[in-house]
C-alpha cells in the first residue's frame, strides 16, 4: 500500500468531502439540468480516447478545459493544441484551441477556446408567399452554436512538493441565430498533486455557479406571414436567466514501467453532479456521480494505444416481460484512441462509440475525434 504525505491525504479526503457532502440547497433547486452542456464533451483526443479520465494527469495546454493546475506542470515552454470533431453523422462541429505558457518556475497561463454548433440551418417561415406559391429565394439560413473561452492562472505550492493548484475564469456566448443570444460568466477552480508515480487531481467546476443571460429577439419570431400564422396564441419566449450549478471531479492515476520501454497509465475519475438525480450509477436527489476509468499503453513515450470506458445508464427496453414488466440494463459509452509524440508534436485519433437505442433495438453511432498538440522549448 503506497504511503502518501499528510498533503495527499488531505486532498483525497477533500475530494470525497465535497463530492459526496454538497449543500443540501441543490436537492431543492429548480435550475435546469444539463445547463451549458457544451462544456462538458472534453477536449483533446487523447483524454477522449481515454474516456475523459484527465482531471489527474492533464499537464499539456488541454489542463486549461481538464484541470487548470496541471497547466503548472508542463514540460514545454509553450504548448498549443488544436482538435475537430463531428458528431452526429457531421451534423454537429465540434472545435476548440488552446495554447498554454509558463509566466516563471512556479507559474503558467493558458487560453483556450470551444465552439460547439450546427450550421446552415433552412429558416423556411416565407417559403411560401402572399400569393401562396413556394419562393424559394425567400430561404434564409441561420446557426445554433455555443462559444466558451477559458482564461486560465496556475501555481505550484513551494510549501508542497509536487502540489500545483490553478483557476479558470470563463466567458460564454451562446447564438441561436437572430433569435437569440445568451451571456454567461464563470469560475473553475482545480488541484493536482503527484507524488511518487501517483497523480492525485480535483476539479471544481462552475465552482461559483455560471450565469447565463438570454435576450430573445421577438420581433424575429413574428418575421413573416407563416411565422404569425404558426405561433398562433403560443407565447413568444421572454428574457431569462440561466444557472449552471457546481460539478466536481475526483481523479487518480498511476503510471507502471513495463519491460522492454512499455508503459501503462492507468487512471479513474468520480464525476459528481450537483443538478438533481441523473440516471448514473450514483444517484440521490441532490447528487449524482459517474465513474470513468482509462488506460493508456505506451511504448519509449512515443506510440500509445488508448481506451475508456464511462457514462453508464439504466436503458429501459420497450419489450415487456411475461411478466408485464420491462427489461433494463445498464450500457456505457466507450473509446479508443492512438497517438504518435515525436520531437514536441503530437497526433491524436479517438475513437467514441455512443449506444442509442431506439423502439428496444441497440445500434451504434461512432463519433471521430482528431487533434494536434505541439509543444516547444
Amino acid at each position: 500500500m503506497p504511503q502518501f504525505s499528510s498533503a495527499a491525504r488531505g486532498l483525497l479526503l477533500l475530494g470525497v468531502s465535497v463530492a459526496l457532502a454538497l449543500p443540501a440547497a441543490a436537492q431543492s433547486t429548480k435550475t435546469p439540468k444539463y445547463s451549458n452542456e457544451f462544456l462538458n464533451l472534453g477536449v483533446g483526443a487523447r483524454a477522449l480516447g481515454m474516456g475523459k479520465v484527465q482531471v489527474s494527469l492533464a499537464d499539456d495546454a488541454t489542463a486549461g478545459y481538464w484541470n487548470p493546475a496541471g497547466l503548472a506542470n508542463q514540460t514545454h515552454k509553450y504548448d498549443g493544441v488544436l482538435m475537430h470533431s463531428e458528431l452526429f453523422s457531421g451534423v454537429v462541429k465540434n472545435d476548440y484551441a488552446a495554447f498554454s505558457m509558463p509566466l516563471d518556475d512556479k507559474s503558467a497561463i493558458g487560453v483556450s477556446v470551444l465552439r460547439l454548433g450546427v450550421d446552415n440551418i433552412a429558416d423556411t417561415r416565407n417559403l411560401i408567399n402572399e400569393y401562396g406559391y413556394i419562393d424559394y429565394s425567400k430561404i434564409e439560413y441561420f446557426s445554433v452554436a455555443d462559444y466558451a473561452l477559458l482564461l486560465s492562472y496556475a501555481r505550484k505550492v513551494s510549501s508542497v512538493e509536487g502540489l500545483s493548484v490553478g483557476a479558470n475564469g470563463k466567458i460564454i456566448y451562446r447564438n441561436i441565430g437572430k433569435f437569440a443570444t445568451g451571456y454567461g460568466f464563470g469560475i473553475d477552480a482545480g488541484v493536482q498533486y503527484n507524488h511518487k508515480g501517483w497523480n492525485l487531481g480535483l476539479m471544481a467546476r462552475d465552482i461559483t455557479t455560471t450565469f447565463n443571460a438570454w435576450n430573445i429577439n421577438s420581433t424575429e419570431y413574428l418575421k413573416g406571414i407563416n411565422s404569425r400564422i404558426a405561433i398562433g396564441k403560443d407565447s413568444i419566449p421572454k428574457n431569462s436567466t440561466e444557472i449552471t450549478l457546481p460539478r466536481f471531479v475526483l481523479g487518480a492515476g498511476r503510471r507502471f514501467n513495463l519491460p522492454k520501454q512499455f508503459s501503462a497509465l492507468l487512471a479513474v475519475d468520480l464525476e459528481a453532479t450537483t443538478d438533481g438525480r441523473r440516471n448514473t450509477p450514483i444517484s440521490t436527489k441532490g447528487v449524482s456521480v459517474d465513474p470513468r476509468v482509462g488506460l493508456e499503453l505506451g511504448y519509449k513515450n512515443l506510440v500509445f494505444l488508448r481506451g475508456g470506458a464511462g457514462n453508464y445508464q439504466k436503458i429501459q427496453d420497450f419489450a415487456v416481460n411475461s411478466n408485464g414488466t420491462y427489461n433494463s440494463s445498464w450500457k456505457g459509452q466507450y473509446t479508443l484512441g492512438a497517438g504518435v509524440a515525436v520531437s514536441g508534436l503530437r497526433v491524436d485519433l479517438a475513437l467514441s462509440r455512443l449506444a442509442v437505442e431506439k423502439l428496444g433495438s441497440a445500434s451504434q453511432t461512432n463519433s471521430l475525434i482528431v487533434s494536434l498538440g505541439y509543444g516547444f522549448k
